[in-house]
């Protein structure tokens, strides 16, 4: 993950994959990071049942020397919050009672802070790798289930664009059938939230079984999947209580998936520019309801 990612993304990235005391410290963070930030370590451990030592580990497993350093991030995240939230409370989440008015600017705030985060947590070094990988591939598997599946019929679309030989596979039986058959000349990219979704796991751990380039997009850098990637392309999303996976997250992956396009369609600029104004031409001619 990109050092400058802020430690409330870190934090949401690893939550499902915490130790129970860490678990409730991170809770209690994640609830009020302004509230956190401006309480001692002994504070924070007894608000979450927890003691100072595990408040300690949970500073540690940020990458963070120590609670000084997690309570200075908490204060600088807290102030980014603020900032873009205008103290209007559009950043909190959508509640029982709020109005259509206010469900509306919940949801586009979620959305884009879902963009902007991932933004700051995609690390460019490995998103280049991945594009060099794609440039190379004989062919790319897709695999995805439920909103992940989305995604990755939209990445097969904009490939096919660009002439790259492309399949997603939201089926796990035509998943893996798939990934049986690929080889070190070939690119796999798996696509899920949680990062912990079997199926879509089975596919990308078969697929590198069988040499191909590895590429995992998840919202958790120490999920199953990260863990069987090459390559973690991070997602920053944080859903809301009615759109659990459903769009923010997929909104934060569509990111990804668009990085990937340009960045590999301006790689191979000539060829992919002739591609789209082939396959647009094609769709152009087609004939429409009148």
């Amino acid at each position: 993950m990109n050092p400058t990612t802020p430690v409330t993304v870190r934090l949401r990235g690893r939550l499902d994959y915490l130790a129970p005391a860490l678990r409730r410290v991170a809770d209690v963070i994640l609830a009020d990071p302004a509230g956190a930030a401006g309480r001692s370590i002994a504070e924070l451990a007894a608000s979450a049942g927890s003691s100072p030592s595990s408040v300690l580990r949970l500073a540690h497993a940020m990458g963070l020397d120590g609670y000084p350093e997690l309570r200075l991030a908490l204060a600088r995240d807290a102030a980014r919050t603020a900032a873009r939230s205008g103290a209007t409370g559009v950043d909190r989440d959508i509640a029982e009672g709020d109005d259509l008015a206010s469900v509306v600017a919940k949801i586009v705030a979620a959305d884009v802070r879902a963009v902007q985060e991932t933004a700051a947590a995609l690390d460019v070094a490995v998103l280049e790798r991945v594009i060099d990988a794609l440039a190379a591939a004989r062919r790319v598997d897709l695999y995805g289930v439920g909103a992940s599946g989305i995604v990755a019929a939209d990445l097969q679309q904009k490939l096919t664009r660009i002439g790259r030989f492309a399949s997603a596979y939201s089926d796990a039986h035509l998943g893996v059938t798939s990934a049986a058959l690929l080889t070190p000349a070939d690119v796999a990219v798996a696509i899920s939230h949680t990062g912990a979704t079997t199926d879509t796991l089975d596919a990308l751990l078969l697929a590198r079984r069988g040499g191909a380039v590895a590429v995992a997009v998840t919202n958790s850098p120490v999920s199953p999947l990260a863990r069987a990637a090459d390559h973690v392309l991070l997602t920053a999303a944080t859903e809301t209580t009615f759109r659990s996976g459903a769009t923010a997250s997929r909104l934060a992956q569509l990111t990804v998936v668009d990085c990937l396009f340009v960045g590999l369609a301006q790689r191979t600029f000539e060829a992919s520019q002739a591609a789209l104004e082939a396959t647009y031409d094609a769709v152009r001619h087609r004939p429409t309801a009148r």
